[in-house]
């Protein structure tokens, strides 16, 4: 499936102006129909939402990591 550029950044939930600076970097790639209009292939960017939801967990489990009592911590009580 395609995406125009204004639907790849709804996709993403960046601006457009992002999605263009992203595609002249080099960063996305695109296709040009035979009218001239960008197209922009959903697919590339499954790898990037997998990364994010990994991320997701291991932010998640290191908030929930209960910390460490610190041995030179006494109690004067």
């Amino acid at each position: 499936m395609y995406l125009t550029i204004e639907e790849t950044a709804e996709y993403l939930s960046v601006s457009i102006p992002y999605v263009e600076q992203l595609i002249l970097q080099g960063k996305i790639r695109f296709l040009r129909d035979s009218d001239g209009e960008v197209l922009i292939y959903k697919e590339q960017f499954k790898t990037h939402f997998e990364q994010l939801e990994k991320y997701k967990v291991l932010v998640e489990e290191l908030a929930n990591e209960p910390i460490p009592e610190d041995v030179d911590v006494k109690d004067e009580d």
